[in-house]
């Protein structure tokens, strides 16, 4: 393994303990050393690769936000539009454990994009690559005949939106919404502008 590789190498694992820990205590207990214990290095080999908590925190939330994209598959064109959608409708619920753990990134997000400049900032950029992120895959549909012509970015909004409310709901544990509601909700929300069958696909 090259020094680069080993770099990279090195900085994914930060990241990704970084993400575990924020997710388990929330960023206000998170210490660069308990991060760095987390992940197997030393306190100053993290330093060399962030020197602050809010360049780690900024970093750990573009790494799990583009960990989530890639296992979607979303980029692939041998996959129909309304299974890719489908699938990044399930991503952006907290569907299983992995992204319970993001969504718990978010949260701590949202908390901090209240009260700080830079992570203001961080959030509308992440939701314009969701945004972007879903309109690909719907003018992708469009575009082939797949979907009935329709408002993208409106469309787009309505798909956020829900998953965002739904999503909290199922991390607050709130019986009248379980993961099969949420899913149905929103596709039944959105098949009508898509030309589609309410029901939600097999993905």
């Amino acid at each position: 393994m090259t020094k680069a590789e080993q770099a990279l190498e090195t900085r994914e694992r930060i990241l990704t303990a970084a993400c575990e820990v924020i997710a388990d205590i929330g960023f206000e207990h998170v210490s660069m050393r308990k991060v760095a214990e987390h992940a197997g290095v030393s306190k100053a080999l993290l330093h060399y690769h962030f020197d602050t908590r809010e360049k780690l925190f900024a970093e750990a939330m573009t790494h799990s936000f583009a960990k989530t994209g890639t296992d979607t598959g979303s980029d692939s064109d041998a996959d129909p539009a309304t299974v890719v959608l489908a699938r990044i409708v399930n991503s952006m619920l907290p569907t299983d454990e992995v992204l319970r753990q993001d969504w718990k990134l978010w949260q701590e997000l949202w908390v901090r994009a209240l009260r700080d400049g830079a992570a203001r900032h961080l959030a509308v950029d992440l939701y314009d690559q969701l945004h972007a992120w879903v309109g690909g895959t719907v003018e992708r549909g469009v575009a082939s005949g797949e979907f009935t012509d329709c408002d993208v970015e409106a469309l787009g909004t309505l798909v956020l939106a829900l998953c965002d409310g739904l999503g909290i709901r199922l991390m607050l544990g709130d019986p009248r919404v379980d993961l099969a509601t949420a899913r149905s909700t929103v596709w039944r929300a959105i098949a009508p502008s898509l030309g589609i069958s309410p029901e939600f696909p097999e993905v």
